[in-house]
């Protein structure tokens, strides 16, 4: 039977997700770009929304979480194309825990189509400014089969490779984190930099503040819904994942003002986005020195990424996307394999009854199985992910011309201006 707080939770949980993409990222974002480049920011959130929704309950989710398969621990297969077969009274065939009861599959399917529709809106961020609004379209409808699903598959149902072998990804290191970043990394080596790039301030940091304070709000129902339950294990995810971004943001700033000088806004909204970063796949495994760890981690090591590494290479990862998502989803899902503490889900039944444990509490090949999952989503969303910009590039062309470039996107992408002098 369906256990209705448990439902309740994850339709509230699903909700929270599609905030984070509209309007929380499309601010986040939209606030750093040049004025005449917001709305063409946000219409790439929007209409991932829209687009990715359609696509999900049509094929989407069925060929990543049938049972039944079409390449064995890879890909699932049509069982649920346009939802046939699913009734609106069906329990979920995906419990977490042992002692709960499951949700609706509907809650379930709404519940992953937000992850589907957040992950390439992040990607979003490595190309902006200079990428067409028809090439974006036709990436991310590519892109969500062939490069998502798959990795969704692998890593979270039930016969996927990575699910097999006792993958700990709480809420998506790899199949959103990782995934993203890496995509985004691709799509800034494709598209290059963009023109007369030189160091202008972000247009409206109010945005971004706003942005990404409405991201950690709808992260709880990313992390702490996971679980499928309004239950302990909720509660510690819900904790965990606020812990790790409080001590992420302390940590960027604090670099900021250590070697900066002054501690920025800017500083401290993106370590907490790095922080919430990483422990999405560790926020259900993990008790509290495992996420002030992460955090820390996270913080300075996605510091370091964006502020000195990104310059060094020369690539233009426009908002780090790369920067932050794919390496904090690195950090994550290789941190989990470490600091997974059995006490965190023994009670819930999980293994077994015997709970997570990873490197530091006795189980070494936990991490070898963690460093696999990563190497094989970074490998493959990196790869897949290159070769559709080749192939849109070679075809229907994936960048804006100078001159379109130089006007603004929100002009020669939508004819549209996002601010005007007439009242």
């Amino acid at each position: 039977m369906i256990d209705h707080a448990n439902n309740s939770w994850v339709l509230l949980s699903s909700a929270l997700i599609m905030f984070m993409t509209v309007p929380a990222l499309a601010l986040f974002y939209g606030g750093l770009v040049k004025k005449k480049n917001i709305l063409s920011l946000m219409m790439q959130s929007f209409v991932c929304l829209i687009v990715v929704s359609l696509l999900w309950v049509i094929v989407g989710y069925s060929l990543a979480f049938s049972p039944s398969e079409l390449i064995p621990g890879v890909l699932g297969d049509f069982r649920w194309a346009f939802l046939g077969g699913i009734g609106s009274n069906d329990p979920s065939p995906y419990v977490v825990s042992d002692p709960n009861g499951p949700v609706a599959h509907l809650s379930f399917v709404i519940f992953q189509a937000m992850f589907a529709v957040i992950t390439p809106a992040v990607i979003s961020g490595a190309f902006a400014e200079r990428m067409k609004f028809s090439a974006f379209l036709a990436f991310t409808v590519i892109w969500l089969f062939v490069v998502y699903v798959p990795l969704a598959h692998m890593a979270w149902s039930t016969n996927g490779v990575f699910a097999k072998a006792g993958l700990m990804d709480f809420a998506g290191g790899t199949v959103v984190e990782i995934n993203s970043g890496f995509s985004a990394l691709a799509g800034a080596l494709m598209l290059g930099q963009r023109k007369n790039l030189r160091a202008i301030p972000p247009h409206n940091l109010t945005y971004t503040l706003t942005g990404a304070a409405m991201l950690w709000f709808g992260w709880f129902g990313f992390n702490a819904g996971s679980g499928l339950a309004s239950d302990g294990l909720a509660s510690s995810a819900f904790v965990m994942t606020n812990t790790a971004a409080a001590v992420a943001g302390l940590a960027w700033a604090g670099m900021d003002w250590l070697l900066q000088k002054k501690p920025t806004i800017l500083g401290a909204a993106s370590g907490a986005i790095a922080g919430l970063v990483v422990i999405t796949p560790a926020a259900g495994f993990v008790a509290l020195p495992g996420a002030l760890i992460l955090g820390l981690a996270a913080g300075m090591l996605c510091y370091v990424a964006v502020v000195f590494v990104k310059y060094a290479l020369g690539y233009d990862d426009s908002l780090d996307a790369f920067g932050v998502h794919g390496v904090a989803g690195v950090l994550g899902t290789l941190g989990t394999g470490l600091f997974a503490a059995p006490f965190v889900t023994a009670p819930f039944g999980m293994n077994g009854g015997a709970g997570f444990s990873g490197l530091f509490y006795g189980n070494p090949a936990s991490w070898g199985v963690q460093a696999q999952a990563t190497l094989v989503s970074v490998v493959w969303a990196f790869g897949m992910s290159f070769a559709i910009f080749a192939l849109l590039k070679a075809t229907i062309g994936i960048r804006v011309s100078e001159k379109d470039e130089a006007i603004g996107l929100d002009i020669t992408q939508h004819n549209e201006k996002a601010y005007t002098l007439i009242e």
